[in-house]
């Protein structure tokens, strides 16, 4: 998997990520010097041949590591079994990486505990969803799982409250209790949450819209209710 620009770079960089090869040019070679122990090779390029290479949106610094490794769910839910309030956020056959790399920005700045998506008909962790993450994929633990239906009952038997995102949702989200354990749910871009997932919700909330144009990004809704999360919790 290749990883470029600074902040992205930076991140792989500080978790101590083993990188297989790095590209970087004069500028930006003082950068990564720190990690020496942790690439195996530099190459340092010139500008123009590393805008040829990979593009023009590198800001001097491409790395080579290996595929990113989804976290464990159990794992997760022991981690934070403890805690009075968690947030889990699910995401129901989400297509666009660019969707799942704002999202997972949003929950990194919320202290979202972890992140739930299908392991077929859904966007999985790549180079794209890591740039636009700015180094959030770093940070927030990615679960894929076989069935989502069955994930979401497990949940349930463990104690959390499962809150569905959509158009036709009963409850405003703003009027909405999120304390405890919950696990949000964001549908697809345009389709929405899928019917039998819908129905396993035990809450829908919606977002009132104002405007001329009836729905709102899928990275968009979700910072909305992340950030609602944490105002109903008093942070």
């Amino acid at each position: 998997m290749t990883i470029y620009g600074k902040n992205p770079a930076m991140e792989v960089l500080r978790s101590k990520k083993k990188v297989t090869k790095a590209y970087v040019t004069k500028t930006t070679l003082e950068l990564i010097k720190p990690y020496s122990k942790q690439i195996g090779e530099v190459q340092v390029i010139d500008t123009v041949k590393m805008a040829k290479q990979f593009g023009d949106k590198t800001q001097g610094i491409v790395l080579e590591i290996a595929e990113y490794k989804y976290a464990d769910l159990n794992k997760v839910l022991k981690r934070v079994e403890d805690k009075e309030n968690v947030t889990l956020v699910i995401l129901d056959s989400l297509e666009d990486p660019h969707n799942l790399g704002a999202i997972l920005r949003s929950a990194d700045a919320t202290g979202v505990d972890g992140i739930i998506i299908p392991k077929n008909r859904s966007v999985r962790l790549n180079d794209t969803v890591a740039k636009v993450s700015t180094g959030a994929i770093e940070h927030v633990d990615v679960c894929e799982v076989t069935n989502l239906n069955m994930t979401i009952n497990d949940l349930k038997d463990k104690g959390f409250w499962v809150i569905g995102l959509e158009l036709d949702g009963t409850i405003d989200y703003r009027e909405q209790d999120y304390k405890g354990k919950i696990a949000v749910v964001v549908g697809s871009e345009g389709r929405g949450i899928s019917k039998l997932v819908k129905e396993n919700c035990d809450f829908l909330v919606r977002i009132p819209m104002y405007g001329k144009v009836n729905s709102l990004n899928a990275s968009v809704s979700a910072g909305l209710l992340l950030y609602q999360i944490l105002t109903s919790r008093g942070l």
